[in-house]
Formats: structure tokens, sequence, C-alpha cells
């Protein structure tokens, strides 16, 4: 298409409209992209079709779970996208962000030992420095996080290395190791186990995705051919806390989750065990946002100052 032709076809096009096939794309509903964009629904379907006029193609058409986008509609998502973010960036206030008059919420996902480890220091200084402000914790599958982000649906996650999604940007908070942590008094944790003593101990394991008895621990004890018994399998590192605090139960934990815990026991485990990196993420929509900008600042700092 020549220049002069691009510029007739944009001077056909009211631009409110692409705004309108953005939400339309992300949504693949017309109610979903009203609500989305507080319009009418017949305003939207209106929208929907001079934009298939305008084009030349369907760009969505009806499915069993929603509008599915054609394969133009397809090829526009990514332009459009990085249009979007272009053309928010270039009318984006220029004035810095003040958090003590902002009244913005905050949507962010996280976990429990990230909402332990990550949230809980940043928030008294959270409050104190943008007391108008909201923040809702969310929990959703890590297969989720980059979708959520890219709708909007979340501002920040917080997740490991390995589950972090790749085409998010991302900041590392810090490096976690593990420990081997019992309730308080254990008689078998008054020193390091040797690797014997330890495969006899009965252990508790935090699994994420339900009822699973096989961690990186078991995996390193697999490479020094020997097994350990987990006795109890639960979803949650904070009740895994309390299990260890009551019980015999010995469990290896990440140890900013057991830290100054004077119910537990803690000593170094017998085995090597590798640990993982704690990643903030956050999409490229928000990438330049002087509010999020300030969020992410916040929470990084909030971090190297509580160790």
């Amino acid at each position: 298409m020549t220049g002069i032709a691009m510029n007739n076809s944009l001077r056909q096009l009211d631009l409110n409209l692409l705004v309108t096939l953005d939400a339309l794309l992300t949504e693949h509903s017309v109610t979903r992209a009203a609500e989305r964009l507080h319009f009418a629904q017949p305003t939207v379907s209106l929208q929907l079709a001079r934009l298939r006029e305008f084009f030349g193609d369907p760009l969505l058409l009806p499915g069993p779970r929603g509008m599915k986008p054609t394969a133009r509609a397809d090829a526009l998502r990514e332009p459009l996208r990085l249009a979007m973010a272009a053309l928010q960036q270039a009318v984006a206030p220029s004035s810095p962000f003040d958090p003590a008059q902002s009244s913005q919420t905050w949507r962010v996902a996280a976990f429990d030992y990230s909402e332990y480890t990550v949230l809980l220091p940043a928030l008294a200084g959270l409050r104190q420095a943008a007391p108008a402000t909201r923040l809702a914790v969310i929990q959703t599958v890590p297969a989720q996080v980059a979708k959520k982000a890219e709708q909007g649906d979340i501002d920040l996650a917080f997740l490991i290395g390995e589950e972090a999604p790749p085409d998010l940007h991302r900041r590392l908070l810090f490096a976690e190791r593990y420990v081997l942590a019992g309730r308080a008094g254990h008689p078998r944790l008054k020193r390091r186990p040797t690797l014997a003593q330890f495969c006899k101990l009965e252990h508790a394991i935090a699994s994420p995705d339900g009822g699973g008895f096989h961690g990186v621990t078991d995996t390193a004890l697999a490479e020094l051919g020997v097994t350990r018994r987990v006795a109890l399998s639960v979803p949650h590192f904070l009740f895994l806390g309390a299990v260890l605090a009551n019980t015999d139960l010995v469990a290896m934990v990440p140890s900013r989750l057991v830290e100054g815990n004077a119910a537990l026991q803690i000593v170094e485990p017998p085995v090597d065990v590798p640990g993982f990196d704690m990643l903030m993420l956050w999409h490229e929509r928000v990438h330049r946002d002087p509010a999020h900008r300030w969020l992410r600042e916040h929470m990084a700092q909030s971090i190297s100052q509580h160790r």
C-alpha cells in the first residue's frame, strides 16, 4: 500500500474504532467488550459492523465459546496492540506520579509463599506512602498469568522463575534456598542429620497442585540413590508451618518462610537441593506507566530493606 493510499485509509477510519477492535480481540465477546469500554452493547455491535466494512472481513465469527477471530483479525492483533500502546504513551500525562494523592486500585497475583515474603514486607510502607490506594491480591494458576496481565486483570505477578511466562517483563527480587524445619525441641533436629537419618524422618511437603508426594528434594535424593518417606502433602506453605509446629513431621521449606519463627527448629539439610528465584512480572502495556513504575520500585525496595 502506498503512503497516499494509507493516509486516505486512515482518514476514512475513526480511530475510536481501533479501541473497540482492541477490546473485541481481547474479550472475544461483544458483551464483554462493551462492559470493558463502558459502552452500550448495541454501540459496540454497530462499531463492529463498521470495522467489518472497513477491513472487508468478518473479523469475529460466532463460536461455541464466544466469538472466534478470523485470520485477518489474528494478523491485526499484534500491530494493533503496539499501535494502541504507542498512542497511550503519546497522550499520557507527563506529570510524575504522586502516591500520596493517588486513589488507584492495584491487582496483583500472588500465592501464599509470595504473599508472606513479598507482599507482607511491602504492605506497611505502601499504606503509609499511598494511603488512599487499594491492593487486591488475586490467586490464579501460573499458566493464566500472561493472559490476565495482557487483558488488564492483574498489574503485577510474583512467581518463581521456572513458572514465569517468557513474554512478560521481569525483575529478580531474591534467590531463595531450602532448609530443614521441624517443631522447636524436635529430638531429631538437635543438629544437622546425616543423610540416612534425614531419609528416616517423616516428611511433609507443600504441593500447590494438590496431592503431590514428590518434589525437588526427592529428585535430589534420587540422584544419590536414596529416598525419603513423605507422609503428608498439603496445598499451602503457611498450613505446612502449622503442621510442623504441632507434630513431629519435618519438611524442606524456603528459608524466608520460617526465619525468626520461634515455634520451629531450623537446620541445614544433608542434601543439596536447588533453590529458586522469586520474580516480579508485568506486561508491556504498563511498563512505562508512572504509577506502575512507582509500585514496582516500592515492592523491590521493601524486599531489600526487609532482609
